[in-house]
């Protein structure tokens, strides 16, 4: 190794080392606990919609396809009225992994492409966070769906 690169790779680990020093530190147990409580109050919220539900004549089997849509529904117009966002920036990952995020995602970037048109705004940019989705979510099913048959398969 010459005494350049030697050189560059000191100045790299001390920029490195000052910039570890005076980024504001995060309060990681208090992320945790808000962001826990968040997502568990959402997950809490579906299943007082999954047991509404159960109670209106829904089988549990039959109860999933509309829940799904109602808690979209709720985290898109909770974004619309930009609740869900103030949210996000309380709850970070505790609002964004249920399915209420995935509604949260589409909807703003929905929100943002508006301004473009129909076609060329809304049409084109709602799939750009919805398209990644669907397509690794119906290959995974595909995969796991193939291993089932073959497993099928073999055991008879």
């Amino acid at each position: 190794m010459d005494s350049q690169t030697r050189e560059t790779d000191e100045e790299h680990l001390n920029y490195r080392r000052r910039a570890r020093q005076t980024e504001p530190k995060r309060p990681l147990a208090r992320n945790l606990l808000v962001a826990f409580l968040v997502g568990g109050a959402i997950c809490a919220l579906g299943q007082g919609v999954f047991n509404f539900l159960l109670t209106v004549g829904y089988t549990p089997k039959t109860a999933a396809a509309p829940l799904s849509i109602i808690m979209v529904f709720l985290g898109s117009i909770f974004t619309g009225v930009g609740v869900y966002d103030r949210l996000g920036k309380l709850a970070g990952m505790g609002s964004a992994l249920p399915v209420t995020g995935f509604a949260n995602s589409i909807t703003s970037a929905a929100m943002e492409a508006r301004r473009e048109g129909f076609i060329l705004g809304l049409g084109a940019r709602l799939f750009t966070i919805a398209g990644p989705v669907i397509v690794f979510g119906a290959t995974t099913a595909f995969l796991v769906g193939i291993v089932f048959w073959a497993a099928g398969t073999l055991h008879r």
